[in-house]
């Protein structure tokens, strides 16, 4: 499986029983979702996505997902995977209604303002800051647009295009 075909589901953040146990952050606004999978990638060394098989996962203190991996069976174990991230398929996703949209789907959009037009395609999003930012390109310069529901009007999946009211200047603003 190829990390490009994979979405982070979160990362493992401590151990939580001498019997191998660890407990994994979600990245998710619906972890329970996630409760009773199979398995899970485990990002190894080298960039390597690992198949790790889960004999019992559930949720800890809300946010906190407690998985009992069937490789993983003591502490020195649970020691080599702390800190590594999870992914899973990008067909796990759950569907999402007509109104959202996965950051990873919209790469390769078109933007379309509603005052300016066509102002480039989504080259990346930029979820590490507080507000999500879609990356633009116009010509070989880019466009910052916040991810708010106020400037993201709407995503159409069959003609590939975001739509957005930008405050105004604020295209102009790079493309001066």
């Amino acid at each position: 499986m190829r990390k490009e075909d994979c979405f982070y589901l979160g990362k493992i953040v401590s151990k939580y029983s001498y019997k191998g146990e660890v407990l994994a952050k979600l990245d998710t606004d619906e972890p329970e979702a996630y409760e009773n999978m199979e398995s899970v990638f485990v990002l190894m060394k080298g960039n390597n996505l690992v198949p790790f098989f889960i004999d019992r996962s559930r949720l800890h203190k809300s946010d906190l997902l407690r998985i009992d991996f069937e490789e993983v069976k003591d502490e020195a174990s649970a020691d080599r995977i702390m800190g590594h991230e999870l992914y899973l398929p990008l067909a796990m996703l759950p569907p999402l209604k007509d109104d959202q949209f996965y950051f990873h789907e919209i790469i390769d959009f078109s933007v379309n303002d509603k005052s300016i037009g066509d102002i480039g395609k989504v080259v990346g999003v930029n979820d590490s800051t507080a507000q999500a930012i879609l990356i633009v390109d116009k010509d070989g310069k880019q466009i910052l647009i916040p991810i708010t529901d106020d400037i993201v009007l709407k995503v159409d999946r069959k003609t590939r295009t975001v739509f957005v009211n930008a405050p105004e200047g604020l295209i102009d603003l790079y493309l001066t």
